[in-house]
């Protein structure tokens, strides 16, 4: 019998740990089975993600939530695409198409001044507890609840931590700043629009078009995750080269409610989804802080590029600029640039572990 290869071994050892964190198997938080004659709640939930990687960012929360709820409470799952465009998440939650809604805030067009800061916002980032580090120290959660509480039909919930920020390619190796010009790539909004002053050109399609996309030439390459993804939705086997400088270290992704749906759930069944959410962000965080090590240095799929250290330090630089051109968009968004600045300056200063 032939070995498996590396990123398959790796892949399999981290589904295992999909089990022991309890996620993978919801039965196991069954409460005992009580008769109700009161029809469960309903909720219609959508992620940004594709089937693929929601496997892991969401459905194991929804299956072990759905259990626990004990008939009182039923979600239902549905990926990138399959209800609405992605780009009309924020439309549908606040309409009510959807009750719930797990994504960042560009992609998903929330009208909020803080959307720039979705997803991925270059160098916010470079472990990824950095993210609730950030939400409870440094007041990212104060500013995310009020931006969102000027908005109508729309609850924010919690924000947690996903992969660092990779370039991947199918043909072009990307070895200096001049190699990005004109690549045609799928990515999210922030560092897409960051990236377009290198030459980049960030093109929009749906997620489950990516992979045809990129064996038709229609797209050079993807500029949206990181290796676990890539390795995880099968990117990895269309994609020749990937670029190990990361232009932010953990993706800020969070979970929304429709605002009438979130207030017709009891009080109890609220606590549980939030805790469900806690225990999704925990997995996360380990499933894609070890997957990260060991796919970039035991996967044998990509061939592993790098952009000079002189060359990426301009980037590092010209980062600064744009942090400080949306700083000025808002007062708002002014404070979570500060934040940034502030929790940056921290980390630098405790040194080893932290920098």
């Amino acid at each position: 019998m032939t070995d498996p290869a590396p990123s398959a071994r790796i892949l399999a050892s981290r589904r295992r740990f999909l089990a022991a964190a309890g996620l993978a198997a919801p039965a196991a938080l069954a409460a005992p089975a009580i008769v109700r004659a009161q029809a469960p709640i309903r909720w219609r939930l959508q992620t940004y993600s594709g089937a693929p990687l929601g496997a892991h960012v969401i459905k194991p929360q929804v299956d072990a939530f759905n259990i626990a709820a004990n008939g009182e409470m039923e979600i239902e799952l549905y990926y990138a695409d399959q209800l609405v465009p992605t780009g009309e998440l924020f439309r549908a939650l606040q309409n009510g198409t959807l009750d719930a809604v797990q994504s960042d805030e560009a992609t998903m067009a929330s009208p909020v001044d803080i959307s720039v800061f979705g997803g991925y916002f270059p160098f916010a980032t470079r472990y990824s507890l950095d993210v609730p580090a950030l939400f409870t120290y440094y007041g990212l959660d104060e500013i995310w609840r009020e931006a969102y509480d000027e908005v109508e039909g729309v609850t924010w919930l919690s924000t947690g931590a996903w992969d660092p920020l990779h370039i991947f390619t199918v043909n072009r190796p990307i070895r200096s700043l001049a190699d990005m010009n004109g690549l045609r790539v799928f990515g999210v909004p922030t560092a897409g629009r960051f990236l377009s002053r290198y030459g980049l050109i960030p093109v929009t399609v749906p997620w489950d078009d990516v992979e045809v996309a990129m064996r038709t030439g229609e797209l050079d390459g993807v500029a949206w995750c990181g290796f676990t993804e890539a390795y995880e939705v099968g990117w990895a086997d269309v994609c020749r080269y990937a670029l190990t400088n990361s232009v932010t270290g953990a993706w800020f992704g969070s979970y929304f409610a429709n605002t009438e749906s979130w207030n017709r759930v009891p009080p109890h069944l609220q606590q549980l989804w939030l805790s469900t959410i806690d225990q999704s962000h925990y997995y996360r965080a380990v499933w894609y802080w070890g997957g990260e090590a060991k796919l970039r240095v035991e996967g044998e799929k990509m061939e592993l590029t790098s952009i000079p250290p002189e060359e990426w330090a301009q980037v590092v630089r010209d980062a600064e600029g744009f942090w400080d051109e949306v700083a000025g968009s808002s007062p708002r968004a002014g404070r979570v640039v500060q934040a940034f600045k502030d929790y940056a300056a921290t980390m630098e200063a405790a040194g080893y572990p932290y920098r």
